[in-house]
């Protein structure tokens, strides 16, 4: 379904976030230290909606990341986390 504040789906929205996260260096190091994946554990789950979810509440829980994820996007931070719900219910 498509997000209204951004005209595009949870799923996309999730991977373009992490996309954002895997981006830099510091992000990713901390993402991947910090749910014990590994890079092609990553690359593997990059496509369920159940580790997109967790993507988006390990950026709801740093609010600094979560606004700076959502201007890199150009979406309002309330579109990810909206996201993060639907993805949860998917």
């Amino acid at each position: 379904m498509r997000r209204p504040e951004t005209n595009e789906d949870a799923a996309t929205l999730g991977l373009r976030a992490l996309a954002w996260v895997v981006g830099d260096e510091t992000r990713a190091t901390r993402f991947l230290s910090l749910t014990g994946i590994d890079p092609a554990d990553l690359r593997a789950r990059a496509a369920d909606p159940g580790f997109l979810a967790q993507l988006l509440i390990h950026l709801e829980s740093y609010e600094p990341d979560l606004i700076a994820c959502a201007d890199a996007l150009a979406v309002p931070p309330a579109a990810l986390v909206g996201a993060r719900a639907e993805l949860e219910t998917a």
